[in-house]
């Protein structure tokens, strides 16, 4: 049995401005066609939507980039090809809901897959290239812990 290697970095953001350097530096080692998946740990309020606009933004995403808390999915195309899929798990009361919803199709193809609340779609999804622990510090910076794929941990470094 073969495991991937993973990596483990830690990050601080006292600004927005500090997410937004991590955000475009993530998005270029993902270009030119992101296909990875990302996890956003972090209680309400922590900056994992905030967090993946930026990341959008970096990759080119232009216009309206709406939180899925209700539609639990929005699905942006990319302007180098490919499709960025931001989905928000939060209001899933059971992980069996992932499965009813239809997203084993869109976690099966190619493209960026940015999960908010992935806990609350526990066992469905498949393992992580990413994943962001992100800490709401008493000064509003944020302490974030990344682990994951050795490319993308030290692109963040």
């Amino acid at each position: 049995m073969h495991l991937a290697a993973i990596l483990e970095t830690e990050l601080l953001w006292p600004d927005e401005a500090a997410a937004q350097t991590s955000a475009e530096r993530l998005a270029r080692a993902l270009l030119p066609l992101p296909d990875a998946l990302l996890e956003l740990h972090g209680p309400l309020g922590a900056g994992k939507t905030t967090f993946t606009r930026l990341l959008l933004r970096a990759l080119g995403v232009q216009g309206r980039i709406k939180s899925p808390s209700y539609a639990v999915m929005e699905s942006y195309e990319l302007p180098a090809g490919g499709v960025a899929s931001h989905f928000d798990f939060y209001r899933f009361g059971d992980p069996r809901e992932w499965e009813d919803a239809g997203f084993r199709d869109v976690f099966a193809s190619p493209g960026l897959k940015v999960c908010e609340w992935p806990e609350k779609a526990a066992g469905q999804l498949p393992p992580a290239d990413l994943q962001f622990f992100i800490e709401l510090q008493s000064d509003d910076s944020r302490r974030v812990r990344v682990v994951g794929a050795p490319r993308l941990v030290e692109a963040l470094r």
